[in-house]
């Protein structure tokens, strides 16, 4: 399934579909233009994010793939910090103290965004009540990947170092 979805942040230069199967595209760069309050509420500007190796990574607490893909995403980030890659969790339909609770349990380090009422955010990374999607986004803004599903640890590395 190819995404392209015009003036919105998700228009994919490679998908990976669920039987592993990959289709290549131009590359497009993402458009970050969206401000999320944070599992503590503060505002969080995507834009800031700019210019680094960037992981959005949409889950839920109710969705087992996404419980399974957790301590991945927690052991990555921390691996490919210091290379600059930010991995960040947008909660699709969970509410702050949800989202705090399962931070906690999984030991999350990376920021935690309340997706629940950002409809058009999650329309334009490809949401379509399917968890976990990842989006996969190159230091010079354009998108590497989308992956709709859990991968290996080794598939989450070998895309994590095409990024750089």
């Amino acid at each position: 399934m190819v995404l392209v979805i015009a003036g919105s942040l998700l228009a994919v230069a490679l998908v990976v579909r669920t039987n592993g199967s990959v289709t290549h595209e131009p590359r497009v760069k993402a458009n970050l233009a969206f401000t999320l309050e944070d599992m503590n509420g503060a505002k969080v500007d995507l834009q800031r994010y700019a210019g680094k190796p960037l992981v959005i990574n949409l889950w839920a607490t109710w969705c087992g793939p996404c419980r399974l893909e957790m301590p991945q995403l927690v052991e990555l980030a921390g691996k490919f910090k210091d290379k600059g890659l930010t991995v960040v969790g947008i909660s699709v339909d969970d509410k702050p103290d949800d989202i705090r609770q399962f931070a906690a349990e999984y030991k999350v380090t990376y920021p935690m965004l309340v997706g629940l009422g950002q409809d058009a955010l999650l329309r334009a990374l490809g949401y379509e009540e399917t968890v976990p999607i990842s989006v996969l986004i190159r230091a010079d803004g354009t998108i590497h990947s989308s992956v709709t599903g859990i991968m290996t640890t080794d598939d989450w590395e070998k895309r994590i170092r095409e990024l750089f």
